[in-house]
């Protein structure tokens, strides 16, 4: 058994071997080669935090993928205190079930595959001409939409921000060489592209924010009782789109549709077999509520052959 810390797999993790590996993940999953049980969660309401538990197989490896998260916002009052998200994954044989490496990267692997995910599924979505990119959230996650998009949509020339914080805004912009979005209402407007990554309980943004053409990334719905969008602008999108049907309609955006709206899954319209974007004018919708077979595609790429 090795056990593998943040430093150490971020001088592992390979930028262009974790892009193409998070993209075949979500093919993977939706052909049904991915075994994918029901996330776990705990609450805990005195401290404001939360615990995921993800479990995922791909058909045919050698190992599996047990992935802990846990988020508590409290901690960032004490500047010297633990980190706001922290978190290991397991991995262990499929054949023996003995582990075979711990990687303690304290979300470090999470946040990347999730920028991924994000920046992969506004690529598939939205339109080619897509030029501006809104980011709404000043969390770690915003840092790694930018990153992302940036390297997956190189057309893109203009990336703004908006947050709850104008200075945790401002923070992320000049992190990022990016501009603040003082009002939401008319950067939604301006915006081709909208990476939402907040942990908001109730929705940020409603149908008449949203012009037509626009494509929305959703990533920060991951837990029931969280939502940034509003039903009426789920009902408006011409295509919603879900990283895993099953999951986003149980505690992602897609929980508030109707259990007869349709929604594709991101990897059926990545490998053709759903219909994705079908004209500028479409509102497009991914809701990503992030899935083990992307957990189990980066410890792939950071443990290579060992």
């Amino acid at each position: 058994m090795i056990v593998l810390d943040r430093d150490e797999l971020a001088r592992r993790l390979d930028p262009d071997r974790a892009a193409a590996a998070v993209e075949a993940a979500y093919v993977a999953a939706s052909r049904g080669e991915v075994q994918l049980p029901p996330v776990g969660h705990l609450v805990f309401d005195a401290v404001g935090g939360d615990c995921h538990v993800k479990i995922g197989h791909r058909r045919g490896d050698d190992v599996f993928v047990v992935k802990i998260a846990t988020g508590f916002p409290g901690n960032r009052d004490d500047p010297t205190g633990p980190p706001v998200n922290n978190g290991a994954s397991i991995v262990l044989s499929a054949r023996t079930g003995e582990v075979r490496a711990v990687l303690h990267d304290e979300m470090t692997l999470t946040d990347v595959r999730t920028g991924i995910g994000g920046a992969v599924a506004s690529r598939t979505l939205a339109r080619p001409d897509a030029t501006r990119l809104l980011v709404v959230g000043t969390g770690i996650q915003a840092d790694q939409q930018i990153r992302w998009h940036r390297a997956l949509l190189p057309h893109l020339d203009e990336v703004r921000v908006w947050g709850r914080s104008a200075s945790r805004a401002a923070e992320v912009a000049a992190r990022n060489d990016a501009s603040v979005a003082p009002d939401l209402d008319s950067a939604c407007a301006e915006a081709d592209v909208i990476a939402t990554v907040t942990a908001a309980t109730e929705p940020l943004l409603d149908a008449a924010m949203i012009r037509p053409g626009t494509h929305i990334t959703a990533v920060g719905a991951d837990a029931p009782g969280k939502h940034e969008l509003s039903p009426d602008l789920l009902a408006a999108a011409e295509l919603v789109v879900a990283d895993s049907v099953v999951q986003c309609r149980d505690h992602g955006e897609c929980s508030m549709l109707p259990p007869t709206a349709a929604v594709v899954e991101l990897g059926a319209v990545l490998a053709g077999t759903a219909r994705g974007r079908t004209t500028a004018g479409q509102r497009t919708v991914a809701d990503l509520t992030g899935i083990a077979a992307q957990d189990v595609a980066i410890a792939a790429v950071v443990l290579g052959d060992d």
